[in-house]
């Protein structure tokens, strides 16, 4: 860091300057550089001793003093008008404005904060996820995603969740989501997604690990710090590590994104279907073709189950009715306990954490804080900016229950009634009873 110069050293400057020494030669005696030697002289030559005793520096005045009032006036305008514009926006529309002497970006934004019209910096950190791994072997890495929405005649408006694994090229599942009508009930919920995989599992075995993309039932896309979703957290409980493609990277799934295509040329272009059922069990009956008969140009014109027969089953079963027993909350706990989230309490005292409430009290309305998880008693630790421990919350909403969903009470039910999927049972399970394989 350089040193401030004193008041000493500046007078001394000015005189040495008057006695007809050189700035190098000034600069060489103070152990000063030349440049400090140079501004000091210079301000003594402008405005005399006086002239010493200030700072040199920004003008009080602030940021973009030296432009117009009318330019800086109008960024005010602006910014307020339009909270999203940053300090690039803002520059580029001096320009198109015909503004000829532009401030820099830099200048803007110490404009913007000067006049409390920045944005908060939010601390974050990404979920972890484990290291990358090339898939050596069947079952090691699946590839799930969801294909957009079409409406099929007789059916409804149908979402096809593709499931492929990634070394053996087999084709897993091709489940038809039925979605709703209006456009914000067009994506599959986190009900669905269950009901697909617990199809898969139950065929299939238990995979390493589950790849998507950056869908809002696997990451909470709305914050800079998220939380695990309670998909990602089931999937955690069953030993099943999720992997987040790269945003925007469809390359990172490619060919689940190319089976999209597959399917629906194989089974949806020029059919018609008369309900579900039949819907369903055409898909099923083609991926029998698919992985048995259909030569695949990537594994030497093979079927995929003709190269790799070994890819039959993942060896670690599983079934709907096991689910509870291997669901393993201490995984949950462990993955929980790497994690780190930022939070602002509300006016109310309160803050959200994965859909829960947690309240602390008035005196920490509006602060900032930092949350953590002990998983030797599943507590959040709660705490302040400068990192002190505040209070201790226990976790809420992560269960057994939670996160089995609808077929927690399916298998819970008292002895006296039937283990049988009744009317009143979310469309889920009834799907789920309806298609799995016996």
């Amino acid at each position: 860091m350089s040193r401030v110069t004193t008041l000493e050293e500046r007078i001394q400057i000015m005189e040495w300057g008057q006695a007809g020494l050189t700035d190098k030669q000034i600069a060489q005696r103070l152990a000063r550089p030349l440049s400090t030697v140079g501004k000091w002289r210079r301000r003594a030559q402008r405005g005399g001793r006086g002239a010493l005793a200030s700072a040199m520096g920004r003008p009080k005045q602030g940021a973009l003093s030296t432009f117009p009032q009318p330019v800086r006036h109008t960024l005010r305008q602006w910014r307020q008008a339009h909270p999203g514009w940053g300090p690039q926006t803002l520059r580029a529309e001096l320009v198109c404005a015909g503004v000829e002497r532009l401030p820099s970006a830099a200048s803007i934004a110490r404009y913007l904060k000067e006049q409390g019209l920045s944005r908060a910096y939010e601390r974050h950190q990404p979920l972890p996820q484990p290291q990358p791994q090339p898939a050596g072997e069947a079952h090691h890495t699946w590839e799930l995603d969801a294909r957009g929405y079409e409406p099929v005649a007789d059916v409804g408006i149908i979402t096809l969740l593709n499931l492929n694994d990634r070394f053996s090229h087999v084709r897993l599942l091709s489940y038809p989501c039925q979605v709703g009508q209006h456009r914000w009930q067009r994506h599959p919920n986190t009900d669905d997604y269950q009901t697909a995989l617990r199809l898969a599992f139950t065929e299939w075995g238990l995979p390493q690990r589950l790849q998507t993309d950056h869908g809002s039932v696997f990451v909470d896309n709305h914050s800079t710090s998220p939380f695990p979703t309670h998909l990602h957290l089931w999937l955690q409980a069953l030993e099943v590590d999720l992997i987040l493609g790269r945003p925007a990277q469809p390359r990172d799934q490619a060919m689940t994104e190319r089976s999209h295509q597959l399917w629906e040329r194989q089974c949806l272009q020029g059919q018609h279907y008369q309900d579900w059922p039949h819907l369903y069990h055409t898909l099923r009956q083609r991926r029998t073709f698919l992985n048995n008969h259909l030569p695949c140009r990537s594994l030497q014109g093979h079927a995929p189950l003709q190269a790799f027969p070994q890819a039959r089953h993942s060896q670690r079963p599983y079934r709907p009715e096991w689910e509870a027993q291997l669901l393993d909350m201490q995984r949950v706990w462990r993955y929980l306990a790497q994690g780190r989230w930022f939070r602002k309490a509300s006016k109310d005292g309160t803050f959200s954490l994965g859909g829960q409430v947690y309240y602390l009290g008035l005196p920490w309305a509006h602060q900032a804080l930092e949350l953590t998880f002990s998983a030797h008693d599943q507590h959040l630790n709660c705490l302040d900016n400068a990192g002190q421990l505040i209070t201790r919350k226990p976790l809420q909403g992560i269960s057994v229950k939670t996160l089995m969903g609808a077929l927690y009470d399916h298998f819970h039910l008292p002895a006296f009634q039937l283990a049988l999927p009744f009317s009143g049972e979310p469309q889920s399970v009834i799907r789920l009873f309806a298609t799995l394989v016996s």
